[in-house]
This record gives structure tokens, sequence and C-alpha cells, in this order.
């Protein structure tokens, strides 16, 4: 009899190749549909909402490719995509050494920092199944060790310098409708009106960490590794369900 490899809960994977790979990459694939979906629902609304501006102002609206191009459009996603990336890009960075009593989202208290070779599994401690770069030592070894928040950081990095650049063009439309002088990137970047863009995403990233660190000691979602098992205790640090 052929015996096939069964889950926790006793339910075998799914034996069409199409199907598995939907089943073991479902998390990643569900999300990216739902990133899709939300950035065309931005843009058939940013679009109206741009059009009816413009038409208020008494100019002529513009098509739908003409609105998915512009500078309007580019400031209002990659805005968005800093904060988000910040916000992974420090808490990566924060958790190696900043501890939260009884959170799922924190290690254990008496592992604050970057952990011993044989916890990490590097170098000789390494597995046969380790990442290569987490056997070797130098440059690569180190790298690799730090790569996520590196990683994390530079998208950051990358997406705030494309949030200044759509929006200095984007103000500088609006200050061209007014008859105004424009404005060069450096003032932009000095400008109350980017930092309060700026500013409001952090604030909100920077909260849902706090809420989500103090929240999971108290309360649980049965399945998610998200949250501690259900009848952990409150005390329980670094625990997932």
């Amino acid at each position: 009899m052929n015996s096939r490899p069964v889950s926790d809960e006793g339910t075998a994977p799914p034996r069409h190749p199409v199907l598995r790979f939907l089943h073991h990459n479902s998390l990643g694939l569900a999300f990216l549909a739902a990133f899709l979906l939300a950035l065309a629902g931005q843009a058939v609304a940013g679009h109206a909402e741009f059009n009816n501006q413009l038409i208020a102002d008494g100019l002529v609206p513009v098509s739908f490719g003409a609105y998915v191009t512009s500078s309007d459009f580019a400031v209002d996603v990659t805005e968005n995509w800093q904060s988000e990336y910040l916000q992974f890009f420090l808490y990566i960075f924060a958790t190696v050494w900043l501890l939260q009593r009884g959170s799922p989202e924190s290690k254990e208290l008496h592992k604050a920092g970057v952990e011993s070779d044989k916890d990490q599994l590097v170098g000789e401690h390494a597995r046969e199944d380790s990442p290569r770069w987490a056997t070797v030592r130098g440059w690569r070894g180190t790298l690799y060790s730090r790569s996520l928040g590196l990683v994390m950081g530079a998208i950051f990095l990358l997406s705030w310098l494309a949030q200044s650049v759509a929006g200095v063009a984007s103000h500088n439309e609006q200050q061209l409708r007014g008859l105004q002088a424009p404005t060069s990137w450096p003032e932009y970047l000095s400008s109350a009106e980017f930092w309060s863009r700026t500013l409001q995403n952090w604030q909100s990233e920077l909260l849902a960490i706090g809420s989500m660190a103090i929240l999971a000691i108290y309360l649980r979602q049965r399945g998610s590794p998200e949250s501690k098992p259900v009848g952990a205790a409150h005390t329980a640090t670094g625990v997932e369900g």
C-alpha cells in the first residue's frame, strides 16, 4: 500500500501539482491577489477623484492610463509602501534586543541579542538543510545573517526616495496650475506637506506594531502563529500557537 505524508491534523496534501503548489503557497498568493485588487481599486477611485478635482478647477479630465502613470498616483502608492517597509525594518531590528514579557511577538526574555552560533545554526552548527551561506564565515555569513533587515531597509529607502520624487512632481503640477513657481526637490523635502504626508503614515504603523505586541499578551486567535496557544499563560513569552 502506498503511503502519503499527512499533516498534524491527519489531512493528506493534494495530489495534483498545481493544487499542491496553491496549498503550500496560499498565504503569499492570497495576499498578492488582495494587494493587486486593492491597487486596482485605488487606481479606479483615484482616477475618478482626480478628474473630479480637474473639472472643479475648470480643466480637462485625463484618461485612466494617463492617471496611473502620473506623479499623483505614484506618490499616493509609494507613501504607503515606504511606511509599511519602515514598519518591518524597525520591527526586525528592534526585536533583536527589545523584549515584551508575555508577547508572542517577542523572543524569550533570556534570548536578547544576536544569540549564539549554536542557537542560530551558523557555521559548524549548521544542519544539512541549512542555507549554504549560513555555513560559511566572513562577509557572506555576516551579510546573510542580516539580509532580511537590510533588504527591508533598502526597500524602505527606495520607496521613500520614489515618494519624494513623485511628491515634488505632483506638488509642482499643482503649483503651476495656480500660476506659482515650482519647488526644488530639497525644498520639498523640508516642506510641511512632505512631512505631514510621511508622518501620518509612520505614526499609524508604529501604533499598529505596539498594539499587536501588547494585545497578543492577553488575547488569542486559535490556530494563528501570530497568537499564543489559547491556553498559554499571559506571561508566556515567545510562544506561538
